[in-house]
């Protein structure tokens, strides 16, 4: 059993390096023609993780891919980053600056699991109002988390920039969930079938695109 568990793992892996194959080299070179050859490092760590990881249990690679970029990556504002007020940043762009923001940490998260063979409709962007101070503050920002349901009915797990531990959602009595949304469509909070198709989202077609043009399409 043990050899047929490894045999197995040992072609996924190798199934995840065919499928990028095609593109790593277009990767590499956008990567370095936009970043240099200081970004290289992280860019091939990020390339070692989804290759080495394919074989584990979906609780794993969420925290391995939840410990990478959370370690690896530096909180800072779309404004400080991108000069915009609101940038939905590539994995390959936010690999590139070594920073981003939580939609930026959701989005790298969310494409680098699904490389890893978890199906995207188990994964949810989030958006939530977090709250900000003591239990009984009234502040609250808005937040994107990501979110991984084991079925559609389960509780979900929340893979969170400001916290590093995985925790069940009833443990994230600071998050207030608005909407959530993947590849089939936009959900309503609470919602376990999409109410509208997510092409009505602008940034997610516009961010689409753009990983397109960099060689990267985790979607196909």
């Amino acid at each position: 059993m043990r050899l047929r568990a490894r045999l197995a793992g040992l072609v996924a892996v190798l199934g995840i390096l065919v499928a990028g194959a095609q593109d790593a080299d277009r990767m590499l070179r956008t990567l370095t023609t936009r970043y240099g050859n200081d970004a290289q490092n992280l860019y091939r760590n990020w390339r070692e993780l989804v290759a080495q990881g394919g074989g584990q249990a979906d609780v794993e690679k969420l925290r391995r891919v939840n410990d990478f970029f959370n370690r690896r990556i530096r909180f800072s504002d779309d404004t400080v980053v991108w000069s915009q007020v609101d940038y939905w940043a590539t994995p390959l762009e936010t690999i590139g600056r070594a920073a981003g923001d939580c939609e930026d940490f959701t989005i790298a998260k969310y494409f680098s699991l699904i490389e890893l063979g978890v199906p995207p409709n188990q994964l949810r962007f989030t958006y939530v109002r977090a709250r900000i101070g003591a239990p009984d503050s009234g502040i609250t920002q808005a937040h994107m988390v990501l979110s991984y349901y084991a079925s559609p009915s389960a509780e979900p797990l929340v893979l969170d920039n400001l916290i590093g531990e995985i925790r069940p959602a009833s443990r994230r009595p600071d998050l207030s969930p608005v909407f959530s949304f993947n590849s089939d469509g936009v959900f309503m909070a609470g919602a376990d079938r999409p109410t509208s198709p997510v092409d009505r989202l602008a940034r997610w077609t516009d961010l689409l695109l753009r990983m397109k043009t960099e060689g990267y399409e985790p979607l196909k």
